[in-house]
């Protein structure tokens, strides 16, 4: 008990100092968590401040206004190149003015600088030049060049392949169409052949079927000539190589040309000729005439498109022109309707589009035919004939074959060129 007193009073001093200490502590820890915070509100408020990618630091004022307002142009034009030359000439590259050169190690001796035009201005490492213009070198490469050049496209010859027969029976003189070589699909996928006979009494024509070009065709199909008289007369025989093409363009591509006197020594033999370019002759046509035709088989109608004229060539055509083309349908040799387009003034190659409709039973296509002339009304009362074709089963060449093409497709417009005779 006389301790008790001094004890309670020491221990009351050390807990006020710990309670001192405790509380010293907890402030301090306070600030330091304080100041944490704040320089954490800091760092973000500057990240919240900082500009981005879609918060831009500049204010832009938008203002309206009714004038038209006229982009401004930003695009630049780049820098424009030479081709780098290529060579793959063997000529190019032995000759005597071609050198290589590289642009890390410039040769010492040619010092000269060379045209822009003959370097590439790209950064590639190598720069070809080639012999200047008008050098002795250049000449002669590009003679030797052009030479060689057309030697490869200079294309064989086309070669019929054909034989003879005149029977002494039917007075007819035989042309068997065998087949053809070497036939060039330039002027058309498709080709045919024609035959003319031509004698004193008159001229006659026939026709292989259409084939489309390969390097080897087989026709194997007769040509048939009414010849009374013989082979002995004076005449000639033409057989003709034709290509078509998409736009029904017809093109004579070789042509070959004999006696009649020489069919006898070329009769039962197999004939191989080589077909020779045809010779332009302009007083075979006097102009070409283009038609569409087409037959409705449920209304047994025929329709008849009369397009334009070219080329048209006589001597009537030096005062007035005043064209017109007159259409007639016949059934063999009788005429059942005429019908004439309006007239063109003053115009070489007329144009005149129009359309004309003939009531043509089905049964009786195989045996009707247009007969088409070109007319000239030079003054009145006075009509002059410039030329005339005709189409239909009678007919022959382009007439022929465009009626078949009507009849294998019919409600369809057909077009093509006629030769105008006359």
């Amino acid at each position: 008990m006389i301790f008790s007193a001094p004890v309670i009073a020491l221990g009351a001093t050390l807990g006020t100092a710990s309670g001192i200490l405790a509380i010293c502590g907890l402030s301090l820890l306070c600030k330091s968590c304080k100041k944490g915070i704040s320089e954490k509100d800091e760092e973000s408020d500057s990240e919240k401040t900082q500009p981005s990618v879609f918060h831009s630091a500049q204010q832009f004022s938008v203002k309206k206004s009714t004038e038209p307002i006229q982009p401004r142009t930003l695009l630049k034009f780049p820098r424009i190149y030479t081709p780098k030359p290529l060579v793959t000439s063997p000529e190019l590259i032995n000759s005597i003015g071609y050198t290589l050169e590289t642009t890390d190690e410039p040769s010492a001796e040619n010092t000269a600088v060379p045209d822009d035009s003959c370097l590439a201005t790209d950064d590639s490492d190598e720069v070809f030049i080639f012999p200047r213009q008008g050098s002795k070198e250049t000449l002669a490469i590009s003679k030797e060049l052009k030479k060689k050049t057309a030697a490869s496209n200079t294309a064989p010859n086309p070669k019929l392949h054909f034989s003879l027969r005149y029977n002494t029976q039917t007075l007819e003189l035989h042309v068997t169409v065998i087949e053809a070589e070497n036939v060039s699909a330039t002027q058309g996928r498709d080709c045919y052949i024609t035959g003319h006979l031509t004698t004193k009494s008159g001229r006659s024509e026939a026709l292989t079927s259409m084939r489309r070009v390969t390097p080897h065709l087989l026709w194997e199909e007769t040509l048939v000539f009414p010849l009374p008289e013989g082979y002995g007369i004076e005449g000639e025989i033409a057989l003709s190589l034709f290509n078509c093409d998409k736009f029904s363009r017809h093109t004579n591509t070789g042509v070959m040309r004999f006696k009649l006197a020489d069919v006898g020594m070329l009769s039962d033999a197999d004939c191989w000729v080589d077909l020779q370019p045809p010779k332009q002759d302009p007083a075979i046509s006097v102009g070409e005439i283009l038609l569409s035709i087409s037959y409705l088989p449920a209304a047994n109608r025929l329709g008849v498109v009369v397009m334009k004229a070219r080329s048209l060539q006589s001597d009537k055509l030096k005062d007035v022109i005043d064209l017109s083309v007159k259409l007639a349908l016949k059934h063999q040799s009788t005429k059942l309707k005429k019908k004439q387009t309006r007239r063109v003034k003053h115009k070489m190659n007329p144009v005149w589009n129009e359309m004309m409709m003939f009531e043509v039973p089905h049964e009786l296509l195989s045996q009707s035919s247009l007969d088409l002339e070109v007319l000239n009304q030079a003054c009145v009362g006075d009509v002059q004939s410039l030329g005339r074709c005709a189409v239909g089963m009678q007919a022959t060449g382009t007439g022929l074959q465009h009626w078949q093409q009507m009849l294998n497709n019919p409600r369809k417009q057909l077009a093509m060129w006629h030769s105008l005779y006359e």
